[in-house]
Formats: C-alpha cells, sequence, structure tokens
C-alpha cells in the first residue's frame, strides 16, 4: 500500500484559499519554460493535456489543450494525447511514480511527457531555519515542508514509468523576502503551505517562528532569501522511430582500437 504523504482535503483547502489573491509567479515562470523548451522540439502538437493545479495560468497558453487537475487519478483518457505536460504540483503526490505512469499510458507513440516539480534545493534556508528553531523552543521535531526529490533520483522514475529518452534538468531561482513572515504570506498564496497527512494538528507557538527568524542567514539589506528549485523531466512515449542504443558488442570497432588510432594521431601531428 503506497504511504499517504498529502492529506489532500487540507491541501484543496489551502489551494482554495490562495485563488483569493494568489501568488502565482513561479507556476508563470514553469509556463514559459514549458513554452520555450516546446520550441525548441520540431513538432506541431494537435492534443495537448496540462495537468496542474492553477488552470487559470494556462488559459491562453496551449491551445486546445485538456487542463486537467493534480488529482491522484488523473483524468486522461489512454493514449489520448501527444503531449502531457505536469506543471508544479507533483511534489505533493502520494504515489509519483504512479502519475508518471498514468501520464505515459495518457501518451500516444513517440509523444511528449513534460513534467515540472519543485526539487529538493526548494526552501532549503526555511527548512533548516525551522527544523533548528522547533528543537530549540520545544526539544522536538515536527513535520513542516513537503519532501522533495532530487534530481539525480528522478531520471530512474521516468524509465520505471515507461518513458523513453529520459532527460532531468534544473533550474534555481532565489526570491528576496523582508523577513520569514513575509516568506511565508507568499507560500500561503501559493497555496504551497503545510499539507503533510504527519503534520501538527495544533497551532504552532509564536516563539517558534520568532526563532525562525532570527537564525534564517541574511543577506545584504538585512533580507533573506529563499531558494525554489524547478526539476524538468523530458521523457517520450515510446516508438520504433527513436533513437536507440547499441547493443553491448555491436560496435564495429572497440574502443581500444579507437584510443589507439587517437593516439597515433596526435603523434603524428607532434613529430610534423
Amino acid at each position: 500500500m503506497t504511504p499517504i504523504l498529502t492529506d489532500r482535503s487540507a491541501l484543496d483547502r489551502h489551494r482554495t484559499r490562495a485563488r483569493r489573491a494568489p501568488e502565482l509567479f513561479l507556476h508563470e515562470e514553469a509556463a514559459l519554460e514549458v513554452e520555450e523548451r516546446l520550441g525548441e522540439v520540431n513538432r506541431r502538437f494537435t492534443a495537448p493535456a496540462v495537468i496542474t493545479p492553477f488552470p487559470e495560468v494556462w488559459r491562453d497558453r496551449l491551445q486546445d489543450a485538456r487542463v486537467v487537475p493534480d488529482d491522484e487519478r488523473l483524468d486522461l483518457g489512454e493514449a489520448a494525447h501527444d503531449l502531457v505536460v505536469h506543471a508544479l504540483g507533483m511534489h505533493w503526490a502520494n504515489d509519483p511514480v504512479g502519475q508518471l505512469v498514468q501520464c505515459r499510458r495518457a501518451l500516444r507513440p513517440d509523444g511528449l511527457f513534460l513534467g515540472l516539480l519543485f526539487g529538493g534545493r526548494t526552501l532549503s534556508e526555511l527548512r533548516i531555519a525551522l527544523a533548528e528553531a522547533e528543537a530549540a523552543v520545544t526539544g522536538g521535531l515536527s513535520p513542516r515542508i513537503v519532501p522533495m526529490a532530487e534530481i539525480r533520483d528522478l531520471g530512474g522514475l521516468l524509465q520505471r514509468a515507461g518513458l523513453a529518452l529520459p532527460v532531468a534538468d534544473s533550474l534555481l531561482r532565489e526570491v528576496h523576502y523582508r523577513d520569514t513572515l513575509h516568506l511565508m504570506r507568499d507560500l500561503r498564496a501559493m497555496g504551497e503551505t503545510n499539507a503533510l497527512d504527519a503534520r501538527l494538528r495544533r497551532p504552532s507557538r509564536r516563539a517558534l517562528f520568532a526563532e525562525a527568524d532570527a537564525r534564517y542567514p541574511r543577506r545584504v539589506g538585512d533580507r533573506i532569501v529563499a531558494s525554489f528549485e524547478i526539476i524538468c523531466l523530458t521523457g517520450w512515449a515510446p516508438h520504433e522511430s527513436q533513437q536507440k542504443p547499441l547493443r553491448p558488442g555491436s560496435a564495429e570497432q572497440s574502443l581500444a582500437d579507437a584510443l589507439e588510432k587517437a593516439r597515433r594521431g596526435g603523434t603524428g601531428k607532434a613529430d610534423g
């Protein structure tokens, strides 16, 4: 049985509250990143789908796209799309591999998957400050920030989901804030406050947040910086036209022969 990471009802409440006065600049940046990457692909997509907690970001972007929420069970038909974009919601998934598998099933052969999610460096400064503060104030620790995947692990997840030609890379954005209260207000407006199933169900003491603010490292001007890492995953639904790696032993020339030929070529130039 898949362990429960996220309290989905709490996450839905947080997102509903965020829509009253949203701060979706990171979702906007993710959408721009998708547009830029699609511009580099020599392909016209006619049946795209977008998975997102904030459909308003995508309203005027991908023409005729089917836009669905990032539920645990995605509302996508099998082999219905030639492009599937999963946009900044997968870090809350109780079964991220299951999300990738569902995206793979929704793709037609040679269809493209683009996934953007927050990575392990996201809010690293706040995570450390809160942990140190809670240990100092209460003598213990509780889950406060959702754990996020490291880029080195995600390429393998794409392969497990059945996607070919997997690539994972990342962007790091640093956002400046007056203090931790300012940062937490922004997280609230993003719908990114604590929705962990194992979270404390009682209010935290004000002293804890004052201590976290005191421990948070300052930059020039006594401001703080919050890091947001956006990991970009790319994979393709398998198709016979795609480039495939050579079978072991199928090369026409051995590595040793190639190195020896390169050495001799280099020697000839030096002698001349």
